[in-house]
């Protein structure tokens, strides 16, 4: 009867693991260590460094980064900068403003001493001390639609010219036979001699110029000299005495 009389929910053993021997050994050793270790002597640390691991160092080249402290620049490292930098722009720019100096003068002298067209007219030789005065090309300076134009004019002075140089030799022919005709005489030799080259200079070098150059005011000198001339020539065919002209009628 007496096992119905125990309490089935009670522990059959009171067993507390605290109280096991091989506990209660391990913790009284080390409690004695704690107590006896002091972290501040000399033997224990190096004791501790004894025994802490040492870190694997990395192997290689690479060096751990170095935070540098940032500097900013003072206003008047600033302004030393930028004084430098002004400085040396302009001592580049005085040194290409020389340079371009410089071979400017080679130019000029280059195109002083150069001269690619030489005088050519009127065609003298050359143990001649009188040199050409002007230049004349017609392929070179005259575009092709025109030069027929121009050559044209040219032919037409050349027979202009040649013209004066027959009435001076009537008029001399004339002197000889008529020594009253003196007048008439000298007049065509001023006529020769003026007319010849004003003709050359004041409408046909002109009309030269204008095709050259295509210039409308070469053309109106053109224009008003040729037919001033032109006038000048009706008058003298009428016949009017003493104008230096063998156009007179038979029996003045």
């Amino acid at each position: 009867m007496s096992a119905f009389d125990t309490n089935p929910f009670a522990d059959p053993v009171d067993v507390n693991p605290f109280q096991d021997p091989s506990v209660t050994q391990l913790a009284n050793a080390n409690q004695g260590g704690l107590d006896e270790f002091n972290p501040f002597t000399e033997s224990s640390r190096l004791t501790n460094v004894a025994q802490t691991t040492p870190a694997t160092q990395p192997t290689g080249p690479s060096q751990p980064a170095v935070l540098q402290p940032s500097v900013e620049p003072t206003p008047q490292a600033v302004a030393s900068a930028a004084q430098a930098g002004l400085l040396q722009q302009q001592e580049e720019l005085e040194r290409k403003a020389a340079e371009l100096e410089r071979k400017e003068r080679e130019l000029q002298n280059s195109a002083a001493g150069f001269n690619p067209k030489q005088n050519n007219w009127p065609p003298l030789p050359k143990l001649c001390p009188v040199k050409p005065c002007f230049y004349q090309d017609f392929s070179a300076d005259i575009p092709a639609d025109y030069q027929r134009v121009c050559k044209m004019l040219y032919y037409l002075w050349m027979f202009h010219s040649v013209t004066l140089l027959l009435n001076l030799l009537a008029c001399f022919a004339w002197f000889t036979v008529v020594p009253d005709r003196g007048v008439d005489f000298g007049l065509s030799i001023l006529w020769f001699i003026l007319f010849t080259p004003c003709a050359f200079l004041c409408w046909y070098r002109p009309i030269y110029k204008a095709f050259r150059s295509d210039s409308s005011f070469s053309f109106f000198v053109f224009f008003f000299v040729f037919f001033c001339q032109i006038a000048i020539y009706i008058v003298q065919a009428v016949g009017i005495p003493g104008w230096g002209d063998r156009s007179q009628p038979k029996g003045l």
